[in-house]
């Protein structure tokens, strides 16, 4: 149980709030903190040309760019790859204006999930995203653009973002909750610091983004000419389906199908997942009890994010032992969404994942690396590939045994050296990317929590 006592002033600078939750947050505790702040004081609306959320809208999804703008939801914004392929109707969404996303805005999402910062690069530019997200623009008055991120992304920024959040089950903020938030002016060469690494972190992400998308591009070659959820009709026979695990489902024997058709009419050879695996394998299914302090442990969703060193869930050791991942292996998602691949940077290597990750090891002397499996299966032809074997009704799962019988193209020796190239590069970036954000937020906490002394 925690409790404080409440002064008669802070009644009236929370617009007369008497609920416990709020007095006990972390954000009048770091308004108490700021009051040791050697330097001077502003507030968010000062540093912002505007702070707002949209219009709430009725959404009409569509199939395809030609017809749609990318659509973001406050939890694709939170992910290492934004692009979420969902597009909403071009003809019916009549505030777009309002709606879409530019470079150099920091998105917060307020409602459900609060407080979490993104700062948006090049690949935000011109998407719509939903109005559960307040845009805040810097405008550069007394704080350099990725210093504020930096603050608000940090825990003491967290904790005044949230403060004001309201609603029983779904809890809300709104872009007046935050506008009077204190934010300290830090001198001008410690702004420069920080917002240096964040913007270098931002830059970063855009290159290993535009590294993936050439890697991906590589494989077109290979179009099955669909794409997972859409239609298709084919003839299979029944000889070819006694070829394939027996399966009498739709999909999987006409993904499988076009597959095999892609190959044999592109002469390319290929090698099955399970031939050049050491495992393919699950964390065990257990009860976990958290602790305060232990080994960072990753669900399927945190694992995809664009930094997913920050969690708040921690296993301890005896208990983390056998989710524990290692640099280089391949991770994608067995329930639920499907087929959501991340290779394990080296940032997230020893951390704990959920059993919801299928674990794909290569062995020391496989005839692919795990930079170019990870590469095909990114691509439309890996990721169909891996949707094409789900099996269940509501929830959809994937098995081990299926994954190992995927198969996964050679291209040329020049391609592969190319993908391979490409794709140590993508890794490297996305890991410095997290490390330089980590930091920078770190410096903000670090001077913060030196006042206190």
């Amino acid at each position: 149980m925690r409790f404080l006592k409440v002064k008669h002033n802070w009644l009236k600078e929370s617009g007369q709030r008497l609920d416990a939750s709020y007095h006990l947050s972390d954000g009048p505790i770091t308004k108490i903190k700021l009051k040791n702040v050697p330097y001077p004081l502003t507030t968010l609306s000062n540093e912002t040309k505007d702070i707002f959320s949209g219009n709430i809208f009725k959404r009409t999804y569509v199939e395809s760019e030609e017809f749609g703008w990318p659509y973001l939801t406050g939890s694709d914004m939170m992910k290492a790859e934004i692009e979420s392929g969902k597009f909403i109707s071009k003809k019916h969404t009549t505030q777009k204006d309002k709606l879409a996303i530019k470079k150099g805005w920091i998105l917060v999402t307020c409602s459900g999930t609060l407080g979490n910062v993104v700062f948006t690069s090049n690949d935000f530019e011109g998407k719509v995203a939903t109005h559960d997200l307040i845009r805040v623009i810097p405008k550069k008055n007394n704080l350099e653009p990725g210093f504020l991120f930096a603050y608000l992304a940090s825990r003491y920024g967290y904790g005044l973002l949230t403060q004001s959040s309201y609603g029983g089950v779904i809890k809300h903020i709104e872009p007046h909750h935050i506008e009077q938030l204190p934010i300290p002016i830090f001198p001008k060469h410690k702004q420069e610091q920080i917002s240096k690494s964040v913007l270098k972190s931002t830059d970063l992400r855009e290159k290993a983004t535009d590294l993936l998308k050439i890697v991906i591009n590589e494989f077109e070659s290979l179009n099955t000419h669909y794409k997972y959820g859409s239609r298709l009709m084919k003839s299979i026979s029944i000889k070819q389906i006694s070829k394939t695990n027996k399966r009498f489902d739709s999909t999987y024997a006409l993904v499988s199908s076009r597959v095999n058709d892609s190959l044999e009419d592109n002469d390319i050879g290929y090698v099955t997942i399970k031939s050049q695996a050491s495992d393919i394998f699950i964390g065990p299914r257990s009860k976990r009890n958290y602790v305060k302090v232990g080994i960072p442990f990753l669900s399927t969703s945190e694992m995809q994010k664009k930094n997913p060193t920050n969690t708040e869930k921690f296993l301890g050791i005896k208990t983390a032992a056998d989710y524990l991942i290692e640099e280089g292996w391949i991770l994608t998602t067995r329930s639920g969404t499907l087929g959501q691949t991340i290779y394990s940077l080296p940032c997230i290597s020893g951390f704990a994942v959920s059993e919801d990750a299928i674990r794909i090891k290569l062995r020391e002397n496989s005839n692919i690396s795990a930079e170019y499996l990870y590469g095909f299966l990114k691509s439309n032809i890996g990721k169909s590939s891996l949707l094409s074997g789900s099996y269940g009704s509501v929830i959809q799962h994937l098995n081990e045994n299926y994954i190992g019988d995927i198969k996964v193209p050679l291209l040329k020796d020049e391609k592969i050296k190319f993908i391979d190239n490409k794709m140590r590069l993508h890794i490297e970036y996305l890991n410095e990317a997290i490390l330089l954000e980590n930091q920078a937020i770190d410096l903000v906490e670090k001077e913060i929590e030196q006042w206190q002394k």
